[in-house]
């Protein structure tokens, strides 16, 4: 007897470098377009407006494309060569997500689904579409309906074999491939995931309030932090990891094979002194294919300087001053934060009176705080 289609398809996405594969149907989610219309209803996706713009074709991958009949869920390991988690002690450096250390995965991973999906159409004559991450669909429980593993309370998704580390893409076709079963919740009564947050930022199991998100809040976020989550950012730049790297299910976790999805040397350990420096070129240099370029330049040192203000290092206080005259309202708010968090305050009270008067009203507050 023949290898299946199923098997075929298989055969291709390995051959591709993808670590695992399972089969599902457009509407095997019921629950999920609830779940979202809740989270947005709640505001809980903060300012990621494209989430209420797109909300009706997310809540129901045949509202993104009417004719597919099947989809195929894909997954690529990037599990990291050292525990992220001890990172945070090292309060000189800045921290960045182990998705963000290497090269871009959506390339990476666009390109390798692409060439499973044209195997697929030499060999049925079925429509294809490709997804990673830039459409509308909801890959992690599409995930886990494919049977790749289940969501856990921090609303990611788990594999039994890749613990929290795998990158999701999707083909949508119009072949009719039997689905397999989803794997059944082994969250058990842990929550170490949840207890993990420095933000607080899960309401309840499997919810999240991105507002209260670290990931969120140096990622997407394009305005200034709010004061109550800038201590508890400690010296992470660019997302954050705790919820994932806590999870048990690691224990099962390998390192990533792919080179490309491997650290950067460069980023492994970047020098927040290093780093407060960059202009926009230097930003778009030291960055460029990887995940960290999309937030820009004067988000990145945002971040930075938040880290910086967390660092208790007054060595830095020079390169800090550096930036109180920067074009970004943005990076000179966050620079007057650094530096009330580095000075005596009695310090920081004679630099306040010195300073020149601040147009951009939310830059004139932090020199308020004198």
């Amino acid at each position: 007897m023949g290898a299946s289609l199923k098997d075929n398809i298989k055969a291709w996405a390995e051959a591709e470098g993808f670590d695992v594969v399972g089969f599902t149907t457009p509407d095997t989610i019921p629950e999920a377009p609830a779940r979202l219309h809740a989270f947005v209803a709640a505001q809980r996706h903060g300012d990621m407006h494209w989430m209420s713009e797109t909300l009706d074709r997310r809540a129901d991958p045949k509202a993104l494309w009417p004719e597919m009949r099947s989809i195929i869920m894909l997954g690529k390991n990037y599990g990291p060569d050292e525990p992220p988690l001890a990172r945070l002690i090292e309060r000189e450096i800045g921290v960045i997500s182990v998705y963000a250390m290497g090269s871009d995965y959506h390339e990476l991973i666009k390109k390798r689904l692409k060439a499973v999906a044209r195997a697929l159409v030499r060999n049925t004559g079925a429509d294809v579409k490709v997804f990673v991450d830039t459409a509308p669909l909801m890959e992690k429980p599409l995930a886990a309906a494919a049977g790749l593993g289940w969501q856990g309370k921090h609303t990611n998704l788990v594999s039994r074999g890749f613990g929290s580390w795998l990158f999701l893409g999707a083909i949508a076709t119009t072949a009719i491939i039997e689905p397999d079963a989803p794997i059944e919740d082994r969250c058990g009564s842990c929550q170490a995931c949840l207890d993990i947050c420095p933000t607080k930022a899960f309401p309840a199991p499997y919810q999240l309030d991105a507002r209260r998100c670290i990931s969120y809040l140096t990622i997407e976020h394009k305005g200034h932090i709010p004061e109550e989550f800038r201590k508890p950012i400690g010296n992470r730049i660019f997302g954050c990891d705790d919820c994932l790297a806590i999870c048990p299910w690691n224990k099962f976790a390998r390192n990533a094979a792919d080179a490309k999805l491997k650290a950067r040397p460069q980023l492994a350990r970047p020098r927040l002194a290093e780093l407060a420096g960059l202009d926009d070129a230097g930003f778009r240099a030291m960055f460029a294919g990887t995940p960290v370029r999309r937030a820009g330049r004067d988000r990145f040192i945002r971040n930075v300087l938040i880290a910086i203000g967390n660092s208790g290092d007054s060595a830095l206080v020079p390169t800090v001053r550096e930036r109180l005259n920067d074009p970004s309202p943005l990076v000179r708010a966050m620079a007057i934060w650094a530096l009330r968090q580095l000075l005596p305050k009695n310090e920081f009270a004679a630099l306040a009176r010195a300073a020149p008067a601040e147009a951009d009203p939310d830059v004139a507050v932090e020199w308020s705080w004198s």
